[in-house]
């Protein structure tokens, strides 16, 4: 499934397109098994305009190769967009957006996807093997003395951004600060909870 912004709104919104709009996995019950909501805009509207996110769904993996090999990745919204939308004060994070290696084309994406790529080559993540080894086993010896333990809590949620922190250059330290950062992105990319003072 893919997402596809566009100017060019459909002049009227019919109530079955509003009806298979993405934002009911807003709710907890569609989010839990949102199975359902994906088939029937497959077998239904497959290109679907979904109002509330103001882009085109594409949900068939032949149309999302289609619109991924054969059209622009430049798909954040537009200032204009973002007015439209009432989001006008997302404008200054858009223009950050647009400049992060998803939203952009050849040859700028393919320049930045090669610089990225030499951290995850096999051999380098190999090599990293047995120091991530050593952080699992550091921050699980802080917790020896607990009779119980939070695993995501006290170890999940910590060790990626350990380990993502030395893979930037980022001092360890400093890798609360990262994950908060990383999940104030997460939250403008993937949420539809949008709140534009946050």
């Amino acid at each position: 499934m893919t997402l596809v912004s566009s100017a060019n709104t459909p002049p009227r919104l019919e109530s079955r397109e509003a009806a298979m709009s993405l934002y009911h996995l807003l709710d907890p019950e569609v989010l839990a098994n949102p199975y359902p909501l994906f088939r029937r805009m497959r077998s239904e509207d497959p290109v679907h305009w979904d109002p509330f996110l103001h882009a085109w769904v594409v949900t068939r993996y032949a149309d999302v190769l289609e619109v991924l090999l054969s059209f622009s990745a430049d798909r954040t919204p537009t200032p204009a967009q973002l007015d439209e939308m009432g989001l006008s004060s997302l404008n200054p994070i858009a223009s950050v957006m647009v400049k992060q290696m998803l939203f952009l084309d050849a040859p700028a994406h393919t320049r930045l996807r090669g610089l990225s790529s030499k951290a995850f080559t096999p051999a380098r993540v190999e090599q990293l093997r047995g120091h991530i080894r050593d952080i699992t086993k550091n921050l699980l010896d802080g917790l020896e003395s607990k009779a119980e333990i939070d695993v995501i809590a006290e170890l999940a949620k910590h060790l990626p951004a350990i380990v993502t922190a030395e893979m930037l250059g980022v001092p360890t330290r400093d890798h609360v600060q990262l994950k908060q950062w990383s999940g104030d992105v997460a939250e403008m990319l993937g949420n539809f909870q949008h709140d534009p003072g946050r």
